[in-house]
């Protein structure tokens, strides 16, 4: 059997290499949907919000496959039904992609709340913690709701055990 070759890279800088792979607008917000929004399914995906086109989510979707950033298995319920999952690949991108959250929070006007970006940088490290639980354990539940939604609440708050970690 006869191995598949490898893409041609442009270099071998690990940025360049990782933008060839993930880094275009979709994908991130595909990641960023089944990570922090709890997404599974096609319908989902186009009703998150973000105007994408079918063909370019179907897209999207096979190469995020093929780069084995995602997998597809048949639904629990319903075989016919399509769920999409991170792999171990994909979910270790939560850091990259809780900085990115972060960043676009500290320099730009977004829809997320000021106080619960701070509680997030606060607390990187059970955001993170909490977010592969929830991979680990296929808990859909999201992190933050859709962006831009007014009464946002988090899902992942930190327990409190003293005053000091009082949100």
């Amino acid at each position: 059997m006869l191995e598949k070759p490898k893409a041609k890279r442009r270099s071998g800088c690990p940025v360049s290499i990782s933008l060839e792979i993930f880094g275009d607008r979709w994908s991130l917000l595909i990641i960023r949907d089944m990570m922090v929004r709890g997404c599974r399914t096609y319908k989902q995906f186009l009703e998150a919000g973000e105007g994408i086109a079918t063909n370019i989510l179907a897209g999207r979707l096979r190469y995020l496959q093929t780069a084995g950033i995602i997998t597809a298995e048949p639904a629990p319920t319903d075989a016919r039904q399509i769920h999409y999952r991170l792999t171990e690949k994909g979910i270790d991108l939560a850091p990259v992609l809780l900085e990115l959250l972060l960043w676009g929070a500290r320099h730009e006007e977004t829809g997320v709340p000021c106080a619960v970006m701070a509680e997030m940088a606060k607390n990187r490290d059970y955001v993170l913690t909490e977010t592969r639980r929830r991979w680990k354990e296929r808990d859909p539940t999201p992190l933050l709701p859709k962006f831009g939604t007014a009464g946002v609440s988090t899902s992942w708050r930190k327990p409190s055990n003293n005053k000091d970690n009082a949100a």
